[in-house]
């Protein structure tokens, strides 16, 4: 009767345990219910380029953020600003007048970026920023700068 009874209470002690152990972590709140910008930020500065294009094709940011493009696919890729071809959206001057863009102020990576590389640029400018792949004018996307 004893093993019995002995059996019985480390049954409920194991029960009872794995109930609060598993109730206290489901109330836990996490990092990102503490500070919802913490690690959501940073991915959301992430653009990847696949073969079906940009994901994702709009993103807002604010004055001073980084973008950085990645690239996924397995072909080369050219962020930049609009309009295909001449880029004079973000910086008001064509793609052969800011090419090659040293400074990386002209919204352009002026050359492909091979596959598993990837290209950042920071937006100093408010504005709503329509941008393209260069290589495949059809893969486009919107930054919102704030």
């Amino acid at each position: 009767m004893n093993k019995t009874f002995s059996a019985i209470l480390v049954l409920v002690v194991v029960i009872l345990g794995g109930y609060f152990l598993f109730k206290n972590s489901a109330q836990a709140p996490s990092d990102q219910a503490l500070n919802p910008t913490a690690s959501a930020t940073e991915e959301s500065k992430i653009i990847v380029y696949s073969e079906t294009g940009y994901t994702p094709a709009a993103l807002a940011v604010k004055v001073g953020d980084t973008v950085v493009f990645k690239n996924e696919s397995a072909k080369n890729m050219w962020p930049a600003s609009a309009m295909h071809p001449t880029h004079t959206a973000y910086s008001g001057t064509t793609l052969s007048e800011h090419c090659p863009d040293i400074e990386n102020n002209a919204f352009d990576a002026c050359q492909g970026i091979v596959p598993g590389e990837s290209w950042s640029f920071t937006f100093e400018k408010i504005g709503e920023w329509k941008y393209h792949d260069h290589l495949t004018p059809s893969y486009f996307g919107k930054i919102t700068v704030e």
